[in-house]
């Protein structure tokens, strides 16, 4: 008996033996894998955003597109939705997940973050962070820097022994994301990457990536440097800076974008496959590796859909991505044309594999939801607050809050100001709605009518995704600010709050008083139902007859949902479903239609209802010009890429306005994909507080060409002129408030990146001022 444990150890010795280690490796003009040279084909696949009993077959869906890499990203407030508890069970086994995609002969690469971007809440970085309001993130703040190194630990933990090296699958690891895009500081970075290398991963390559317009700014020499780009890229001009600067380095776009992202009441995003294709086989024809990002988006469940910065637009549920997998799983004719590429380029001897069956979907026929508790008779108890405070000061990471106070009583008009709310906010007093402000408009202002003494105000704040992009990753949530009360000359701030947490957590839901109801309620309430099913299959829930608000079936959270669409259905996993009687419970924060749902087999992502629309001119308005004399008049060169222009002189300015007089192309459009100012030294000025007041035109039918695209810091997005219902001739202008004075000395113009394109501006004028331009 005393060898028995000397016998397991001999055995679990022996069994580790026999694991196969390996090496990839960094060399001249290619990577290598095991010695050989090794093109890298990467699926984008994120395992949150699918149901972890369809992970398999999502990962033999992107092996039979033809795919030998799976490339992830790694969600820090996923994995520590609280501070110091760590969760990599279940859904959030990361390990499971490489694990099967080594089962399938296929390797990973890793991205960490801290900061991963991925349209997902706050960018990866967790809520909690911003409870210490002096916060700086991205930084070498301390506190972020020390509660980063012990979640890159945790991550070491679960994936450090899958790396190649020691007989798993893991080839590279990146160090943060896109830090370009967020600023310069090397150190930062280098502090980064020792604190992945500390956690493990110190046995493959490390490597960061970033634009070819930026990439530069913060490369580190000990790092492999990859470039991120979109569909219509030109491919030799994303490389040539790198080529120049590491001539004998392997090329790789970390992420080659397939398509693109939704928000809430804009167009359904579509990119073609042919350009799609086009884009690889110009790669592979190089022997440059790729990541195919998304080779299935999926969807962003429950509350983790995140916003875009500058100008807060909060992204969809579905994260369909117009990608070649969709969202259900589901093989597009996108898949095909990209599979038939693949296939050319397999290496000698091998062949695709078959590809999976689809998942079935079912139709669940029409059923009301006759259970209701109004959250209004459901409210928690209260905190008190003698001044507003955010949602995390209230420990509160995402949800809906409710601020309470009395009013004084008075027979002028008031007007209510709401500095900020954060993000979609109802008014009531006495328990009747006055008003609904969107954060997507910038509304923050409410009329009052004469107010009874000790009238009560309800400020009620439904917070959507935290922006995940550049300095919007400081999001706070709620009020952040201040209420007041203006009445003619005198502005008062109110006081003594009563504060109601309201969090979307799924047992906060079910614990409702719910009594049946024979009509719909006309302000928030709860919804519950149940249905039978025979049999289990995927579906889509028509959100048609609803508002806004979140759904939970059978304790899963699915998603938040918006009449305005473009999405207008939730996708609901089959797995998540059972025979017999399945749970739904639907949060309404303000009143559906009726109360009636069904399960539809295909979903609906492209209708767009209501006051969702983008456009950034008024019916009948234009533009003024005639008594205005432009601070600068030129002409740009043809081609792509950014073009500097400087005024010779310093100009100060509020408002800039571009107009566009004719095109290289000598088309009637004007496009641009991204414009920064530069300021007295020369450098860029802060976008985040720049709006859009006008633009003479914008395609809104086609595609989300509109024209806060020109500062989304998105190099790959772009205004253009109108083309699907009009073609309005030269000029064509472009008026940007920059929320402050500033002094301005020139600026940097991207015109979009795809050659021979319409909307190449060639003659241009550029005025700016202090006062607003005249609109008529």
């Amino acid at each position: 008996m005393k060898r028995f444990p000397l016998l397991i150890a001999i055995v679990v010795l022996l069994l580790s033996s026999c694991t196969t280690k390996g090496t990839f490796e960094v060399a001249d003009k290619t990577f290598l894998l095991n010695g050989e040279p090794f093109v890298v084909k990467a699926a984008e696949l994120h395992y949150p955003r699918i149901p972890k009993e369809y992970w398999e077959h999502r990962i033999q869906a992107a092996k039979a597109l033809g795919m030998n890499t799976v490339c992830l990203y790694i969600f820090w407030n996923y994995h520590e939705p609280e501070e110091g508890k760590y969760d990599f069970s279940g859904q959030k086994d990361i390990a499971a997940f490489c694990k099967l995609v080594q089962k399938h002969g296929m390797y990973v690469i890793v991205r960490p973050g801290p900061y991963v971007c991925a349209e997902w809440e706050m960018g990866g970085l967790p809520w909690w962070l911003l409870k210490k309001k002096d916060i700086k993130l991205r930084e070498q703040d301390s506190y972020y820097m020390e509660r980063t190194k012990l979640f890159m630990n945790e991550i070491g933990k679960q994936l450090a022994n899958q790396q190649i090296t020691r007989g798993g699958n893991i080839i590279m690891v990146q160090v943060e994301n896109e830090y370009g895009s967020f600023g310069t500081d090397k150190p930062y970075i280098a502090a980064i990457r020792d604190i992945v290398k500390d956690a493990g991963f110190n046995e493959v390559p490390l490597f960061q990536c970033d634009w070819n317009s930026n990439f530069e700014n913060n490369a580190l020499e000990d790092l492999t440097w990859t470039i991120n780009f979109g569909t219509g890229a030109n491919i030799d001009d994303q490389f040539r800076r790198l080529q120049e600067l590491r001539p004998n380095t392997p090329l790789m776009c970390s992420e080659f974008w397939s398509g693109w992202f939704d928000h809430w009441g804009a167009k359904h995003e579509t990119r073609s496959a042919e350009a799609l294709v086009s884009g690889m086989k110009a790669m592979l024809d190089r022997n440059i590796s790729f990541s195919l990002y998304m080779t299935h988006g999926g969807t962003s469940f429950g509350h983790w859909g995140g916003a875009n910065f500058p100008n807060f637009s909060p992204t969809c549920t579905s994260y369909d991505y117009d990608a070649p997998i969709g969202e259900s799983g589901n093989i597009t004719p996108k898949y095909h044309e990209v599979r038939n590429l693949l296939k050319n380029y397999l290496p000698k001897g091998q062949t695709l594999p078959e590809i999976p069956d689809s998942i079935p979907t079912i139709h669940i026929p029409a059923f009301e939801l006759t259970e209701v508790a109004p959250l209004f008779e459901n409210l928690p108890e209260p905190k008190e607050s003698a001044t507003i405070k955010s949602m995390e000061f209230f420990d509160q990471g995402w949800g809906s809050i409710l601020y309470r106070t009395q009013l004084n009583a008075s027979d002028e008009e008031q007007t209510l100001l709401i500095t900020e709310a954060h993000d979609w906010t109802q008014v009531f007093l006495d328990g009747e709605k006055i008003a609904t402000l969107s954060r997507l408009k910038g509304e923050e202002s409410v009329k009052l009518p004469p107010l009874k003494q000790g009238a009560q105000l309800d400020i009620l704040v439904e917070a959507m995704g935290r922006m995940n992009f550049g300095k919007g990753i400081y999001d706070w949530k709620g009020i952040t600010e201040k209420v007041e009360i203006q009445a003619r000359n005198e502005t008062k701030e109110l006081k003594n709050w009563q504060v109601f947490n309201i969090p979307v957590d799924y047992n906060f839901a079910k614990n409702k008083k719910y009594k049946k109801e024979e009509s719909v309620t006309k302000q928030a309430a709860y919804y519950k139902g149940s249905f039978t099913l025979d049999k289990v299959g995927d579906t889509f829930l028509n959100m048609t007859n609803w508002n806004k608000g979140m759904v939970w079936v059978n304790g899963y959270a699915i998603g938040r949902f918006w009449e305005i669409g473009p999405q207008q259905t939730l996708y609901m996993p089959g797995c998540w479903l059972k025979k017999g009687e399945n749970e739904i419970i639907i949060l309404e924060m303000a009143s559906p239609l009726k109360s009636e749902i069904e399960g539809l087999r295909k979903p609906i992502l492209d209708v767009q209802r209501g006051h969702g629309a983008y456009a950034h001119r008024k019916l009948g308005e234009n533009l003024n010009l005639t008594n205005e004399t432009p601070v600068y008049t030129g002409t740009f060169k043809p081609g792509n890429g950014w073009q500097h222009v400087k005024f010779g002189k310093t100009i100060d300015m509020r408002f800039f306005c571009i107009e566009a007089l004719s095109s290289h192309g000598g088309d009637d459009y004007s496009a641009i994909a991204e414009l920064e100012l530069l300021g007295e030294d020369g450098k860029p000025v802060s976008r985040r507080h720049w709006k859009v007041m006008y633009a003479d035109s914008e395609e809104l039918n086609e595609a989300n060409n509109i024209a806060t695209n020109v500062f989304d810091l998105q190099e790959s997005t772009f205004w253009h002129t109108n083309y699907s219902t009009t073609t309005p001739k030269y000029p064509h202008q472009l008026v940007i408030n920059l929320g402050e004075n500033k002094k301005i000395t020139g600026f940097f113009y991207l015109p979009r990146m795809e050659a021979n394109k319409t909307g190449m501006i060639k003659e241009y004028r550029v005025y700016g001022k202090m006062q607003t331009f005249r609109l008529k």
